[in-house]
């Protein structure tokens, strides 16, 4: 069965409430028409693991914009106004990790790990509720897998079984989410044949991806 399949295909697999993965570092590395397709269908009520709150209306900022986030897992919201007043006033739940906490957590969930122990967060805010392990002289939090219903990916190049090429700093998330999620769908600016990428040049294996589509080409 193909793996190649429409936007609007694609996006009717995610339903409401789901948990999603998206990558991007200020809105750059976002599948932008994947997200304009969620946002036309109006499926709602989601959890976006998603590094900063980007601009307004620009990457998750559309989401926010278009009232489908419930919550948010990140690092950084400040660049979005928009997110910040509605976290503000209850209407977007927010839980705030280190950056390096969240990639590792994303990690693990892909590698099979029960978790991770860190120092990072240690007497903050960071470390209510979770579990305090004590090893030699030093403190640690355990974190847990952060795993997601689906993945939506931003790829330059992707072939027909969905080997991806990623371009600059636009690649930033896109691999370590591509092993962590149940549905990974992949937009790419390029869709080429199998054989058609150098195979030194893949950064994600197509194994990971289930569905990919063409963005603008």
């Amino acid at each position: 069965m193909s793996k190649v399949k429409t936007i609007q295909e694609a996006v009717e697999l995610i339903e409401e409430g789901m948990t999603v993965m998206l990558p991007g570092f200020l809105g750059v590395g976002t599948p932008k028409a994947l997200i304009d397709a969620l946002c036309e269908k109006r499926t709602g009520n989601l959890t976006v693991i998603y590094n900063d709150g980007a601009f307004p209306g620009v990457g998750i900022g559309k989401l926010v914009r278009c009232g489908l986030v419930s919550k948010m897992i990140s690092t950084h919201t400040g660049t979005n106004p928009e997110l910040v007043k509605a976290i503000a006033e209850g209407l977007i739940e927010i839980e705030l990790l280190p950056q390096g906490t969240l990639v590792e957590r994303i990690r693990a969930a892909g590698a099979g790990l029960g978790g991770i122990l860190t120092s990072t967060g240690v007497g903050t805010e960071v470390e209510k509720g979770k579990t305090i392990m004590e090893l030699g002289d030093a403190t640690y939090l355990l974190e847990l897998p952060l795993r997601a219903d689906v993945a939506l990916l931003y790829a330059y190049k992707g072939d027909t079984s969905g080997n991806l090429v990623y371009r600059n700093t636009a690649r930033n998330f896109n691999p370590i989410m591509a092993t962590a999620a149940d549905l990974v769908i992949a937009e790419v600016e390029h869709l080429v044949d199998v054989g058609d990428i150098d195979p030194e040049h893949v950064v994600t294996p197509g194994i990971f991806v289930d569905i990919i589509v063409r963005g603008c080409d």
